[in-house]
This record gives structure tokens, sequence and C-alpha cells, in this order.
């Protein structure tokens, strides 16, 4: 591509000939460097993590093959520059390019990596025999593996905090977590986790537990389980929309929740999509005459869907119409498609990083509840996606004056008048931390708190305390949306903080909890009997 100066005209037009030019002149000569360079043995060192290992760094064959990759991908990008194409074209040429880059790398190939040729020497031969057996073992699976997943199980050293479940449905189990302190707030916390993923992501290990740190903090935590939809289910679960997760989902376990605790109104906090459900429910039935949350905690959270980020690349009318006539009546988005596109968004740490040390070199990957938590998908309901797709992504609507219109009643987040704390996340991949933001001025009549930490969509979001790590930002608190300014002044203006959130929140949330009262050691009551232990089965449900 790069020999050949007229294909990148009709790319750019012909005004751009000469920079186009400059750009193949300038390829040209540093290649010519890096050959004399690789020559004399003068070659840089190699900074791109891939290529730590000594082995690059001594072979001066796949060292000079490394930079040339490099050279390469830039030389791309600076075509990318160039090009005379609209935004969204640019969008996914972009991310196209990072997908060619990420898979040519030379450390993806056996004869080209070093490391591995180093280790099958080392071996005599068995790390290549292991990456093979570790390839068929995925390859029977039907995902790639990320962590050593024998080192854990549910129940035993991951989702181990203590509670029962005492409520189930079709769509959901409902655990209520058992009190770790003498006295607890009266007002209780409902955790909605997203639906696209199992919820134990809040309930990983005691050390790092989300779960565990509201609960020891005197909040009686009631938390949904969402059940895993199967092929085998017949179709009134495989036709479930978006509306019965609201109202036989959120609706319902707010209810539950409120005869438990004998509380009118609770706290609740919804964690991604689970926070665009929580929102659109209570919206809902508030137009129900109904306002059954005393807060709300939105965690990497999107309501306003202008910037979706990256996920932008796999949006338009013709592949959301293609969607809907695939599964809008109804079947089942497998887990591993979902789990595929996610992993594709951080192909050089999610998936060729893999293809390296499993199958080139024969490692067993280390174990990590997070990626343990990461490979254990769930299906989704056609009509239920289809629904998110068009309405969220593609046309914005939950944001749009008036609401969303659900049979008699509307969903209107405008008038959603309630404390509301707003975590984003800063390197978020999946919600931008100013599309986060823009929650505030989605719920204008609301009470904001915003709060910006440090890190990605999931490890921003689990920063225990006691590990002392990261750092947050904190702004003022803001109400009505005439008080809400522009996110990069917000960023301008804040606060960083040392440390986790986690205790942020808890110190605005305590006074909206209630008085404290002491704790019952009992579980559920005689409508909502205990019907088992924590972590209860549905979450046990792998994607078939």
């Amino acid at each position: 591509m790069l020999n050949n100066q007229n294909a990148f005209q009709g790319f750019a037009g012909s005004n751009d000939a000469e920079q186009f030019a400059e750009l193949q002149k300038r390829y040209v000569q540093q290649w010519q460097r890096l050959w004399e360079q690789a020559k004399t043995g003068d070659l840089p060192e190699l900074k791109d993590r891939r290529f730590a290992d000594p082995a690059w760094q001594s072979n001066p064959v796949a060292k000079f093959n490394a930079h040339v990759w490099e050279l390469g991908v830039q030389a791309m990008r600076d075509m990318l520059d160039l090009a005379q194409i609209e935004p969204a074209q640019r969008e996914r040429l972009d991310f196209s390019l990072m997908q060619w880059a990420e898979a040519m790398s030379p450390s993806n190939y056996l004869l080209l990596n070093p490391q591995a040729m180093q280790a099958a020497v080392d071996s005599g031969g068995q790390s290549v025999l292991q990456g093979m057996r570790n390839f068929l073992g995925d390859m029977q699976k039907g995902r790639m593996t990320q962590t050593d997943e024998s080192q854990f199980e549910l129940g035993r050293n991951v989702a181990t905090t203590a509670g029962a479940v005492v409520y189930q449905n079709d769509l959901f189990q409902l655990i209520q977590y058992a009190p770790t302190t003498t006295m607890v707030h009266a007002v209780p916390l409902l955790i909605v986790p997203p639906c696209i993923n199992k919820f134990y992501i809040l309930d990983l290990q005691e050390s790092n537990s989300f779960v565990r740190h509201a609960v020891d903090q005197g909040m009686t935590v009631y938390l949904m389980s969402w059940r895993n939809p199967q092929p085998a289910d017949g179709a009134h679960v495989q036709s479930l929309d978006w509306q019965d997760y609201m109202e036989q989902g959120v609706l319902e376990a707010i209810r539950v929740s409120q005869e438990l605790s004998g509380q009118d109104k609770i706290n609740t906090l919804g964690f991604c999509i689970g926070g665009t459900l929580l929102v659109s429910a209570l919206a809902l039935a508030h137009d129900r005459g109904q306002d059954p949350a005393a807060s709300m905690t939105l965690l990497t959270t999107m309501l306003d869907f202008s910037d979706v980020g990256v996920l932008n690349v796999f949006i338009d009318q013709a592949h959301v119409a293609f969607r809907e006539w695939q599964l809008g009546q109804g079947g089942l988005l497998n887990a591993r498609e979902l789990a595929s596109t996610f992993s594709f968004l951080r192909p050089a740490e999610l998936v060729w990083n893999y293809v390296s040390s499993n199958y080139l070199q024969g490692k067993t990957p280390p174990a990590f509840d997070l990626l343990y938590w990461n490979s254990d998908g769930t299906h989704l309901p056609g009509p239920f996606f289809t629904w998110y797709l068009r309405n969220t992504y593609l046309e914005n609507r939950l944001v749009q004056p008036g609401g969303v219109r659900f049979g008699d009643h509307c969903a209107d987040l405008a008038k959603l008048d309630l404390p509301v704390y707003v975590y984003g996340s800063r390197d978020d991949h999946i919600v931008p931390w100013q599309s986060a933001y823009a929650s505030l001025r989605a719920l204008p009549a609301a009470q904001h708190r915003f709060v910006l930490g440090a890190s990605g969509h999931i490890a921003g979001v689990i920063n225990p305390p006691a590990k002392q790590r990261r750092n947050f930002w904190v702004g003022q608190q803001t109400q009505g949306e005439a008080s809400v300014v522009d996110p990069e002044q917000w960023m301008a203006q804040a606060q960083s903080v040392p440390g986790s959130w986690w205790p942020d929140w808890i110190d605005w949330l305590k006074p909206l909890s209630g008085s404290r009262k002491r704790a019952r050691r009992t579980l559920g009551h005689a409508r909502y009997p205990v019907l088992e232990a924590a972590p209860g089965s549905y979450v046990k449900v792998r994607a078939q």
C-alpha cells in the first residue's frame, strides 16, 4: 500500500497527493534507518510491553521485525489522519486498523516470536504441544481462557458474602445479605447489577467485595441476581423485552425489598446497564404516581447515548434493523458474541496476549478473580437486546423530551426528583466518563453528586479502600440543569482525592439511610422465606 501513491488519491483527494508522497518518503527513510541500525546492532530498545521479554531484545531479527511492525502501524495511522472522510467512516477505519495492527504483531506467530521459540527449545517441544491442547480446549469451550478457572468456585472463594435468596421469579433471584454489625440503617439498599454479566463482580472475594463493604458499614443490602436465559427455555423467556425487565425485574425487586424492610422508600444502586434499567423503571413508576426510591446511585451508567465511545462503530440503522429481523421477535443473543465484542474493544490485552502466552508458549494463565467473572457471561433475550440497541444506542430516546412510552405511561427521566450519586471511570472504554457525567443533565430535577474514579469500567469501580490504590476526583454537589457545567470545566475544578471512592459514597449514603436499629439475624420473613443460601442457583447457570 505504501508503494503506490495513486492508491491514496481516491482515499483522500488529489489535493493531498503531496502529503501522501511525503508520508511514503518518510516511511521509506525510517525503514532504511532501521535496517542500518539492525546491521550495526544499534536498534533502539523496544518499549511495547509485548516485547518486554529479554528474548526480544537479544534476538536481532526479532527486534528488527518488531520495529518494522511498529513503523508500519504508525504509517497506517498517519495515512488515516490525512484521509478526507466523514467522522463516522474515520471511526470505523480507526477501529479496523487497530484490529489489523494487533493481529499482525509478530508476537502472535510462533516462528516470529523468540520468546515462544525459546520456550519450545527449553521444553523439548512440550510447550508447543501444551499450547495446542490449550487451543483445542478453548475451541471446545467456544471461548478463550483468560484465567485459571479451576481455582474458583462460586460460593467457595468468589461470591462468598453470607446471605440468602428470599424471592425469585423467571427473571431474577433476590438476595438478602446477612448483617455483620449490631446496628443497621433502617432504609435498605437494593443493588441492580448488569444483566449482561453476573452480579458477583460486586462480590468477588472478601477483600474486594463491594457488597461486603456496604454490609460492613451497617447497610441492609438486597441484590438482584439475574437469571441466565438458556436455549432450552420457552418462548415466554426468550421473548422478554425492556419493559418486562423493568416491571417483572427492577420494580418487582423494589416492591419485595419494601415489604421485607417495612420501608416505603429504599435506596437504589444500578451498575452499567443495570443503572439504565433502574432509572427507566423509576421514571415509569413516577408516571404511575409511585416514588419508591429514597436515592439512586449510578455506577458507570449511560442515560445519554450521544457519545458511546468506540462502541459507535457497531451502531447504524442497517445493523440495528438486521438485529431486529434476527432477534426482535424472540430468541437469544449468545453470551459468546457479547464477550467477543467486548474483548475486541481491547484486543491487545484481552485477545492476542492470550494467543502468545496460552497457545504459542503453552502457559496456563494465572488465577485472577475479575477475569474469571469476565469469562462467565450470560445470554440475553432478543427483544430486550433489540429494544436497547435501537432506543438507546441508535436513537438516544431516553433523554428526549417527554421520555419513552410504555403502554399508557411514559418513562420521563427529567421528572425524577431525588438525590443521585453518579460515578464514572476516567479510562472507561465502554461508558466514556463524559457520558456518565451527562447523566446529570438527563436528571435535571435531581440533586447530583458526581465522582470520577481512576482506571477503567470495572477496575475503577472495584477499588476497595484497604488496598489504598488509585484516586478519584470530586466537585461541588449540584441541583438543576443550570448548575451542571461542561465535563472539561468540572474536571478543571475538581479535587483529586487519594484512594478508593467507596468511603465517599458511604458518607453520602448514610444520611439518606434513616435511623439505626438493631439488626435482625433472621433473613426473610413469613411471606418471603429463605429459599436457598447465597449466592443462589441462578448465578451458577453457565451460558451454553
